[in-house]
């Protein structure tokens, strides 16, 4: 059983800052992939940003220069640091990792449960 559990989201006003965690906790051999996601009311979830396990990152164009994620190996956590936050950046983000589990099992997708992020004067 692999959780992936997402901190960090709340209210902030346009040009504000957020900090979103995801841990990933379980029986996880290794953590490959990890990204964000996020799902505005009424449009369909889009990859915001990836990182590697080698720490190479990919982001869509909308949050290039503004947003930038990282990971802690150790700790088995991805971050995303968002600045300049946006109206239109007002969403639920989720936490998506590939996760090898087990002593030998495979390689598995797996999402966290979400965290609402609204950006509101």
């Amino acid at each position: 059983q692999v959780r992936l559990v997402e901190s960090g989201g709340g209210l902030v006003r346009p040009g504000g800052s957020l900090r979103l965690s995801c841990a990933a906790s379980g029986w996880i051999r290794v953590v490959s992939s990890m990204g964000w996601y996020r799902q505005a009311p009424g449009k369909e979830r889009e990859l915001v940003a990836v990182i590697s396990s080698a720490e190479s990152t990919r982001y869509v164009d909308s949050v290039k220069g503004r947003f930038t994620i990282s990971r802690d190996n150790a700790k088995k956590t991805v971050y995303l640091q968002m600045n300049s936050l946006k109206p239109e950046d007002t969403a639920v983000y989720y936490c998506n990792a590939d996760v090898a589990v087990g002593i030998s099992g495979g390689t598995h997708n797996y999402w966290g449960q979400g965290t609402q992020v609204t950006v509101s004067s």
